[in-house]
C-alpha cells in the first residue's frame, strides 16, 4: 500500500524554501552583496588615492624611496642577466633585479598593509558614526513626534469629560 503524504511536513525543498526566504537570511545577503561593493569603494580609496599620497610624503622624506622599495634581502641578489650577486652593492646598475628568484623581506607591503588596515578603519568608523548620528537623530525626530501625539491625547481626554458635565 502506499503511504499518504502528510501535508504538514514539507520535505527537503520545502524546508530549503521557508530558510531562504526568511528575513534574516535575505538581510545577510543584501549586507554581503553590499559589503563587497563597499570594499571595492575603500579598497579604491586607499590603494588609489590615499595610499600614493602616503608614499609620496614618505619618499619626500626618506629621499627617493618610497614604501615599494622598503626591502630586506636575504642572501644573495639573482639579476635578470642570469648572474648571481653577493649584494645589491656589488651589482651593476644597469642590471635589474629578479625579484621572484631572489628572496628578501617585503617590509614595505607590510607597512603599506597595516596604513590601508588603519585608513579602511577610520573611513568605517567615520561612515558608522555618521549612520548613528542620522539614527539617532530620527529616534529624537520619533521620540518628539510621539510626545506630542501624546500631549493632545491627553489634552482631548481632559476636554471629553468637560462636555458631558455640560448636558
Amino acid at each position: 500500500m502506499c503511504k499518504k503524504k502528510d501535508p504538514n511536513k514539507k520535505g527537503f525543498f520545502g524546508e530549503f524554501k521557508d530558510f531562504i526566504t526568511r528575513g534574516n537570511v535575505i538581510d545577510m545577503a543584501v549586507g554581503v552583496i553590499i559589503g563587497g561593493a563597499f570594499t571595492a569603494i575603500v579598497t579604491a580609496l586607499t590603494s588609489g588615492i590615499l595610499q600614493p599620497l602616503i608614499n609620496y610624503l614618505i619618499g619626500l622624506i626618506l629621499g627617493d624611496a618610497s614604501l615599494e622599495t622598503c626591502r630586506t634581502i636575504l642572501g644573495n641578489v639573482y639579476g635578470m642577466d642570469g648572474k648571481v650577486y653577493a649584494s645589491l652593492a656589488v651589482m651593476p646598475v644597469d642590471v635589474m633585479v629578479d625579484w621572484t628568484k631572489t628572496n628578501f623581506i617585503d617590509w614595505g607591503a607590510f607597512i603599506s598593509a597595516i596604513i590601508n588596515f588603519l585608513l579602511v578603519a577610520l573611513i568605517l568608523f567615520l561612515i558608522i558614526k555618521a549612520i548613528n548620528r542620522v539614527h539617532e537623530a530620527g529616534q529624537k525626530a520619533k521620540e518628539k513626534v510621539e510626545a506630542k501625539v501624546k500631549k493632545s491625547e491627553k489634552a482631548e481626554e481632559a476636554e471629553e469629560p468637560k462636555e458631558e458635565k455640560a448636558e
